[in-house]
């Protein structure tokens, strides 16, 4: 005869305590774990700013080129003046280019030279006249006067033209902070 086989009585295993230790173990996993540090993540170079202080000086008022970049009042048209503040520098300076430049642009009808010219767009002429202001004297100063309505990149030409001429060091005219 065959054996009966008896029904088997399902049984429940009670998962509480399981998850009980899985949340004590997961938690003791996150107080132990150690995280990167900020001097791990850190980038592995460095840069090195210059330390600096609010420059409060004026511009010099002799020895001084400035590099004017001007809006026309109708908003349309930008261009570039030059004016140089002593008067003997200016007249060997406007006389050094009026080769390149027509002279009329430079020079008043009596012959005296006009104390701002205007060069417009033309940036060779710009190059010209930085060239022979640091042939003329080589201590001027320069700078740059802009109107703040502009496109970065006329301000951008001009100080490419210093730096190409060697004229690295320059000052920005601006107005003071309130007025």
């Amino acid at each position: 005869m065959a054996k009966v086989k008896k029904k088997r009585v399902g049984f429940v295993i009670d998962m509480t305590p399981l998850v009980d230790i899985t949340f004590l173990l997961l938690t003791f996993f996150m107080f132990t774990a150690k995280f990167k540090s900020e001097a791990d993540s850190a980038q592995k170079f460095q840069i090195k700013r210059p330390v600096t202080t609010a420059d409060t000086t004026k511009i010099p008022s002799t020895d001084l080129a400035i590099i004017k970049i001007a809006i026309s009042k109708t908003g349309n048209d930008t261009s570039y003046h030059y004016e140089v503040a002593d008067f003997d520098d200016r007249k060997e300076i406007w006389t050094r280019c009026s080769e390149k430049i027509p002279p009329d642009s430079l020079f008043t009808p009596t012959g005296g030279p006009k104390p701002q010219i205007d060069i417009g767009k033309d940036l060779v002429a710009l190059k010209l006249l930085i060239q022979n202001t640091r042939l003329v004297r080589p201590t001027m100063n320069f700078a740059i006067d802009a109107d703040k309505g502009l496109e970065w990149k006329w301000v951008y030409n001009a100080q490419e033209q210093l730096r190409l001429n060697l004229a690295t060091t320059f000052n920005y005219v601006t107005d003071k902070k309130g007025q």
